[in-house]
């Protein structure tokens, strides 16, 4: 067996793994991977200006092909400025290999310059962490690495290489090993005739999908059962895009923030809900659990199995990969000739309906003309102007709430947002590493439109010159409220407004110049009829000059959003459309 640099077979397993590209920041205890990158070659890399950057970067490329994202990071602060990308990772089950260098083995217990135990750090918020102690683990170390990031909930793992220890040379042939197999849990066959039972009984059915269809790649499946079925239809903000938002079964999101009027209304009328993928978070759920369950019926089914009955506790829980029970409940609905009543006819009918007239009358207002510009409208223009196919990423402020509101959805994987962890400054690393790995795929012209707020912009700004040195061209489309404007509107219930206004001289921070000093470009818009011209040029703009191209909105300074504590007490502070008065409620569920 051939004796090679242990590294070396590092970048050969990285490359029969799926990974093309890298994002790091190199530094001395990294360097034998850099070294070995260089030597062996096949495997892009991009220099970032932050580590967390890095990890968000490779979040965005998982998030767009479904593959393992690589980051790469040196000793110390290195490693410990990836904690943010690998929670934010860890909590929306995005799968990551990061790969740190580490201080000389030997020197560890002794304090040595930028020695830290990364491994016990990032423990909580990766699926695995390990330090390796003897280099001839390095195949199987990084082998298992792969397939713990893809197996069951996907999720980051972190690999920590003393620097000695990657200096070695191993025995190593590339022909002899290959990827480790990923178990997929396919559902018990009696639990999935029971769920069909249960759904076939109901007279007020809910399919809710969570991200959980869409990393399972199950959006098909999904789109088969309910038509099939005519069963209306859910997803949560993680499921956003497994089917088109205008599908006419489509209900919309609940939540007590990014949530649509009709989608609240539809879920408390509903007597059952099968669950796929979802974990009832608890902006979904809203505090009091009693008003979510209400006198529903849950059926749950979930990947990992300690997710079952953690927030719910279901009727009937079901440990299944997403899009294998699917496929099993369409199979079996089919082999029973359950009823396929998706016309005028059938026991749903009124049910269907009922959703239609809700979804039809409880919307909100998005036609505002009025300077400062109103959020919604900034949405209006975005669903207008933008294709089908358009990728958009979003992290957390207010607006992520208007964005789950109003924005639509078409595609699986194209609508990305930070659905818990919620960093700021993820959507231009993130952007990114989407960009490169519509690129890898062979669609490099696709566009994708970074939406983000003016105060979490700040936080990865430098990663602009990511994209300027690589010619990595985006759109970003700022509100810009020049506030915290999410922690004012929390701050409400506490009778203040303190330290969360971040306006100065005229307008604050220029961002326009912003991108300029990183030799990008943007605009700034304050009229709302200005908005879609400015888009437009954006658009052209980034292919010109192959950079990111912003587009800043400054919209009204203490907009807030609709919200609530609960799912049936939304507050809204803009008149809605009067067409409301039709939809009538129904009575309420008896509790249980």
């Amino acid at each position: 067996m051939t004796t090679v640099p242990a590294m070396h077979a590092v970048v050969r397993i990285l490359k029969d793994e799926g990974v093309d590209i890298v994002f790091g920041c190199p530094g001395a205890a990294i360097l034998p991977l850099y070294k070995a990158l260089e030597t062996v070659g096949g495997i892009e890399h991009l220099i970032v200006r932050h580590e967390a950057g890095a990890a968000h970067m490779a979040d965005g490329w998982a998030r767009t092909n479904g593959r393992v994202g690589v980051a790469l990071a040196t000793s110390g602060p290195g490693g410990t400025n990836l904690v943010t990308g690998l929670y934010t990772a860890f909590a929306d089950s995005i799968p990551m290999v990061c790969v740190t260098g580490q201080a000389v083995s030997t020197k560890l217990h002794q304090e040595a310059f930028q020695a830290v135990d990364i491994v016990g750090i990032v423990r909580p918020v990766t699926k695995w962490a390990v330090r390796i102690t003897e280099a001839a683990q390095i195949p199987w170390v990084f082998r298992e690495a792969f397939r713990i990031a893809r197996e069951g909930r996907p999720g980051p793992v972190l690999i920590d290489i003393p620097v000695d220890i990657a200096r070695r040379e191993i025995r190593y042939d590339a022909a002899t090993e290959t990827r480790l197999p990923v178990r997929v849990p396919v559902p018990h066959p009696p639990s999935v005739e029971a769920a069909l039972d249960l759904l076939l009984a109901a007279e007020r059915p809910l399919v809710l999908a969570g991200g959980g269809v869409i990393l399972a790649g199950a959006a098909d499946e999904l789109r088969a059962l309910v038509e099939l079925l005519g069963v209306p239809f859910q997803v949560t903000l993680m499921g956003k895009g497994a089917v088109e938002d205008d599908h006419e079964l489509h209900m919309g999101t609940t939540g007590i923030q990014t949530s649509q009027r009709y989608a609240n209304a539809s879920f408390l009328e509903a007597d059952f809900v099968l669950a796929v993928g979802a974990r009832f978070g608890d902006r979904h759920t809203g505090a009091d659990l009693d008003v979510y369950r209400g006198g529903r019926t849950f059926v749950q089914v979930d990947v990992e199995p300690t997710q079952l009955g953690r927030v719910v506790a279901p009727d009937l829980g079901v440990v299944s990969d997403a899009k294998e029970f699917l496929a099993a409940l369409l199979a079996a609905a089919r082999r029973r000739k359950a009823r396929t009543d998706t016309g005028d006819t059938g026991p749903w009918q009124p049910w269907r309906e009922r959703c239609r007239l809700l979804k039809r009358t409880l919307v909100r207002r998005e036609d505002f003309d009025t300077a400062p510009v109103k959020a919604p409208r900034v949405y209006k223009e975005i669903n207008e102007i933008f294709g089908e196919d358009t990728y958009f990423l979003t992290a957390i402020g207010l607006y992520q709430i208007w964005g789950g509101q109003h924005q639509k959805a078409h595609r699986p994987r194209h609508y990305q947002v930070c659905g818990q962890a919620g960093p700021l400054g993820w959507e231009v690393p993130a952007a990114i590493g989407a960009k490169k790995a519509l690129e890898g795929m062979g669609r490099g012209a696709t566009e994708v439109v970074g939406v983000v707020g003016d105060y979490g912009f700040h936080y990865t700004a430098e990663e602009l010159a990511v994209a300027a040195q690589y010619g990595i061209p985006f759109v970003l489309i700022m509100l810009n409220n020049e506030y915290l404007g999410l922690i004012r509107q929390a701050s409400i219930g506490y009778g203040m407004n303190y330290q969360v206004d971040v306006h100065y001289d005229e307008t604050g921070t220029d961002n326009v110049k912003l991108m300029e000093a990183y030799g990008c470009s943007g605009r700034r818009v304050v009229e709302p009829a200005d908005i879609r011209p400015a888009i437009e040029w954006a658009r052209k703009e980034a292919v010109a000059t192959s950079r990111p191209v912003l587009v800043e909105i400054m919209i009204e300074r203490e907009a807030n959003t609709p919200h609530g504590v609960n799912i049936d007490a939304v507050r809204e502070f803009e008149p809605v459309p009067q067409e409301d008065l039709l939809a009538s409620p129904a009575p309420p569920l008896p509790l249980p």
